[in-house]
């Protein structure tokens, strides 16, 4: 694919007709499977390196990107998000914390450093999602009418948004793999959390990130509408999958992130 033109907005340089369609599609698709399954910043991201920009750059446009297909995704799950505010709430303070920790280590240590066990905590991930009935029998499954189990799901939370912050890609597999095996409740309403926690995590890199990262803010422009409509039109989907084609297109898709990460 060619390199962007060298026209400029602002200083913003223009992507061509061909390759403003190509970050439109990538878009919608990115913000539909974050809401369906996670990991729709990995098409995201990719397309970004595609057209020119460098790692760095591709990596914080990719984020705030990401941030209106959350909204569009929380938008459509307010029937499943019902009843679970305690849930949310509980989670919000960590997954703050846990994501400004991860954007300041973006921006001041080497890429090297994190990238190296990114692929394996995106493979542990779909592992354990795959597996996440016969491991909720092992270790017994949380009381239906009991709390959820706090004292894992919080740390999980704060090291999932760690890893939120400082790439994200794929982060909706790790969030929904913590909660299904931490929470007693249906996928496809654990689902409609993780978007709920995303959107936080996206909310705080896109604050960080806005004003100390080198932000390709015409993609950014391109990109927020499809990633709206892609994470509406995602969750709806969600709601009406059985919840097995739910969990194991999670897991594929889990691997497949982890093989691209691997070898790219």
């Amino acid at each position: 694919m060619r390199h962007p033109r060298r026209d400029s907005v602002a200083g913003v340089t223009l992507p061509p007709p061909g390759q403003t369609a190509f970050l439109l599609v990538a878009g919608l698709l990115s913000g539909l499977v974050n809401a369906v399954a996670g990991g729709g910043s990995l098409l995201l991201f990719p397309a970004l390196l595609a057209i020119g920009l460098p790692t760095l750059p591709a990596n914080v446009t990719n984020s705030i990107a990401q941030w209106p297909g959350y909204i569009g995704a929380v938008a459509g799950a307010r029937r499943e998000l019902a009843g679970q505010r305690n849930r949310v709430i509980s989670t919000i303070g960590v997954a703050i914390a846990g994501t400004g920790l991860g954007c300041a280590l973006l921006l001041v240590l080497p890429g090297q450093v994190f990238d190296a066990v990114v692929p394996a905590l995106v493979l542990l991930a779909a592992v354990l999602l795959g597996f996440s009935p016969w491991l909720r029998r092992w270790i017994g499954a949380p009381d239906p009418d009991g709390p959820d189990r706090r004292s894992v799901l919080l740390p999980a939370v704060f090291v999932a948004s760690v890893y939120g912050g400082y790439f994200g890609g794929a982060l909706g597999v790790i969030l929904i793999s913590v909660l299904s095996l931490t929470a007693h409740d249906r996928l496809v309403r654990l689902n409609a959390v993780k978007a709920a926690l995303s959107l936080v995590v996206a909310t705080v890199t896109l604050v960080i990130f806005a004003l100390g990262a080198p932000v390709h803010w015409l993609a950014v422009a391109l990109l927020a509408p499809t990633t709206l409509v892609g994470g509406f039109l995602g969750m709806r989907l969600a709601r009406v999958l059985p919840e097995s084609v739910l969990r194991w297109s999670v897991v594929v898709l889990g691997v497949a992130v982890a093989g691209y990460l691997f070898y790219r």
